[in-house]
């Protein structure tokens, strides 16, 4: 699974500037956030940086001034620098694959649930909550039951290990990339997974399973669910 994982560090101005000479392209996020809130996208360009939060993109000439920015748009919270990863787009757009997998008292970690979620217009993140739209993973991914397999093993493993560390733990959603060469990448593991996303797919039968695992945990979600847009 180690291969899997994209190289990332506490953010510091020292790590910033080794990441992006070693990758040219890094995700700056939160090191607690959620529904894509706060992700920024650094690029080298020459000697200087391209920045981008939400809609806005910003340039800088050397990666003081950069890192200074960062720290500003993150208003001083423990942020990660994680390697960027150039993901598979559809439509001229990119998406990732959240990969739901829960337990329960009687049954192992089980992959209960597989969508794609694909970026708004010009956007960096494919959250449901920021305006991202929903396909079936098939849509996105045609012919790709090999890869679906292999990501569906990304995420047991994924689980159990979480497990061993967090014996609590009864649910994870992974957010896992494609890149450009069909490569599987983990880019970050959610202990409190939004369904949201499944309400959109036109078969409700992911969604049903979903909640009848959560069901003997008492666990309940919200499912009014207005900014994700439903594929077609």
């Amino acid at each position: 699974m180690s291969s899997s994982m994209p190289e990332t560090r506490r953010l510091t101005r020292r790590s910033l500037k080794s990441m992006l000479r070693k990758y040219g392209m890094v995700y700056v996020k939160p090191v607690v956030g959620s529904l894509g809130n706060g992700v920024m996208k650094v690029e080298k360009r020459g000697n200087g940086l391209r920045f981008q939060l939400g809609l806005r993109k910003m340039r800088f000439a050397g990666i003081g001034a950069g890192y200074a920015a960062i720290v500003r748009a993150g208003r001083r919270k423990p942020y990660l620098v994680q390697r960027g990863i150039r993901l598979a787009t559809y439509r001229g757009r990119p998406y990732d694959i959240r990969v739901m997998v829960q337990r329960t008292p009687l049954r192992p970690w089980t992959v209960t649930g597989m969508v794609g979620r694909v970026a708004p217009p010009r956007k960096i993140v494919t959250n449901g909550s920021q305006g991202g739209t929903i396909y079936p993973v098939s849509a996105l991914i045609p012919n790709g039951a090999g890869l679906r397999r292999r990501m569906s093993r990304i995420g047991l493993l994924a689980a159990r290990r979480l497990h061993a560390a967090y014996p609590g733990l009864v649910e994870i959603g992974l957010d896992i990339a494609i890149d450009r060469r069909g490569k599987p990448w983990v880019l970050e593991a959610n202990t409190r997974p939004d369904p949201c996303p499944f309400t959109k797919l036109p078969s409700r039968h992911m969604l049903r399973r979903i909640m009848q695992f959560h069901k003997p945990w008492g666990i309940k979600r919200g499912l009014h669910c207005v900014k994700a847009k439903r594929g077609i």
